[in-house]
Parts: structure tokens; sequence; C-alpha cells
């Protein structure tokens, strides 16, 4: 099982060109799509899951043509947007059993078993008759891969699937997605790097509708080892800091500002530290992004937890 992306272009009405002579080959297992809100990430979700046109390219999915063959496609896909919305009044169960005839199983015991199971796998059998309205944030997204799941799908895209959740909540979620991406692949897009560095083995960064890298995790960090190192600094020094150095990334710590810079020789009171995706991620923003020049992403905060005692 393979998913292969070629040359995807896409320009929108307005002039934006959401996606740039976009390349991938995606295998099975977790596939980490990483990149800032508007970078193109959602444009290139919603055209895999057949909901979008491009102008140029193709795609290609254990040889189907993805963008000819959509309801063929469409059998083999689970799909998880971004802004996924619910029937508050339905109960979980009846909305699973209405997607599941929807998605072609019309033999009511084999809908009932699907549904069942579906539920089971996510956690929320229990909560099987409760009205979706009632579902906490990490229950509604439970939900939305229980209905992905429906079909048994080869391909599962998943946009920006933590956002909102609780750490809790996003360590269940984490495991849920370990879980069923072992045999299918599993598509997550997002711009919280921490759920990609422990969650996929292999990673593309894409900005302003370009892929910057692709690389397995552990490889694109090896690359950085070395290179980088950390300072605890003050507030009111980051602009003469930022004049002399490359500044990778900050952080808050105890009111002051913890910075990563990228440098061949260790600055002067600076330490070594071992770089991680986060290092990884914004030094290729910062090092092949034409996006938009004069954006400090140093400054850019994405989802990072609160690792300062490194």
């Amino acid at each position: 099982m393979k998913l292969e992306i070629k040359s995807l272009s896409k320009t929108y009405p307005n002039g934006i060109q959401a996606l740039k002579n976009v390349s991938l080959s995606i295998p099975k297992g977790m596939f980490g799509l990483l990149g800032p809100n508007g970078a193109g990430k959602s444009t290139l979700m919603r055209t895999i899951a057949t909901l979008q046109e491009v102008d140029e390219g193709f795609i290609h999915l254990n040889g189907l043509d993805v963008l000819k063959d959509k309801m063929k496609v469409r059998q083999m896909l689970g799909y998880l947007p971004q802004d996924f919305g619910v029937y508050p009044e339905v109960t979980a169960e009846q909305m699973l059993n209405h997607i599941a005839l929807l998605k072609g199983i019309a033999d009511k015991k084999e809908r009932r078993e699907t549904v069942k199971y579906v539920l089971q796998q996510t956690n929320l059998y229990d909560a099987r008759k409760r009205r979706l309205g009632g579902y906490s944030g990490g229950m509604r997204q439970r939900f939305g891969i229980a209905q992905a799941l429906i079909g048994n799908p080869q391909l599962i895209i998943v946009d920006e699937p933590t956002a909102g959740l609780d750490p809790e909540g996003r360590r269940r979620f984490h495991n849920l997605l370990s879980e069923i991406s072992e045999n299918i692949i599993v598509i997550l897009s997002t711009h919280i790097v921490d759920d990609v560095e422990q969650l996929c083995s292999q990673v593309a960064i894409i900005n302003a509708g370009e892929i910057l890298l692709t690389s397995k995790p552990e490889e694109a960090i090896k690359d950085l080892e070395g290179i980088v190192w950390e300072k605890i600094i003050e507030k009111q020094d980051y602009d003469n800091y930022r004049s002399q150095y490359q500044i990778v990334l900050t952080r808050l710590f105890a009111g002051n500002m913890l910075i990563h810079v990228r440098s061949e020789r260790q600055p002067d009171g600076f330490s070594k530290v071992m770089p991680d995706l986060e290092d990884v991620y914004f030094t290729t923003i910062q090092n092949k992004s034409v996006a938009t020049p004069n954006l400090d992403y140093s400054r850019v905060e994405i989802g990072a937890d609160e690792r300062h005692d490194r």
C-alpha cells in the first residue's frame, strides 16, 4: 500500500497559490504533514480526500487514480477534517449506523457489527446511546475517528486532530492513531510538532504550498546534532541576540527567554543542546521558506509542551 503524489499545483481564484508542485511518496504507517497555519496542509488533505480539484498533477493510491476514480477511492478512505461537525441531538450509534449505510453497508446485521466494532475500538461503546451534543471535545475527536474507520479504509486522513484537546485527551488520541496505523496509511496533518515527533515514522514539512523537507524525524534531527545551542536571556536582550545569531526558536522560561541558536561553533555563554523536531521545523522554515521572508518564525509558538528542563 502506497500513496504517490506527483507535481500537484493549485491556485485559488483570489490568486493564492495553495500548492506548488507538491510531490510525496507515502508508505503504510503514520506519516506526518507539518506546517504553520495557512501552509497548504488542508488544501492537500482535501485534494487527497477527493473533495477538491487541482490545476496540475496526479495522485495514485495502489494503482487507483485518486483524481479520476473518486468513488472507488472513497470506498477505501476515512477522513477526519479539521472542522468536524456533529448533529447534537443524534446518538453516536445512530449517526454511525447512518454513515455505514452511506458507505454502502446495506446488510443490517453487518452494519450493526461494524458500528459496534468501531465504537469499541475508539472506547465509545459505553457512551453509544448518548447524544453527540453531550460529548466532550476528546470524545468528539474519537467519534470522528470512529466514523473514519467505517468501511475498513486503507487510507485515513486526520487534519489537526488534537487541536483543543487537553494533555490526557491527546495521549489517548495518540494511542488510538498508533494502533490503527499498523496496517494502513494514516496521514496526520498538523501544526503541532510534538504530535508528529511522537507518532510518525516519516514527516514532510510544508510552507506556502511548497514541500520544504521530507525525512524520517530521527534523521532530520541527527543532521542538527552539534550545531544547536541554548541560553536563557532576558526579554529585553532578544533583539541584540537576534542581530548576532540565527535564532532557531524561543520559549518563555521563568519570566525570561530560552533561545536556541544554530551555529557551527559554540557561541559565548551558550550550552550545547540535543536538537529535536521543533529545531528541525523552525530551521527548515527559516532556511527554505520564500513565502514571508520578513517573518520572525523564532517567535512563533506551535504547540510545544512546556519542555524547559532539558
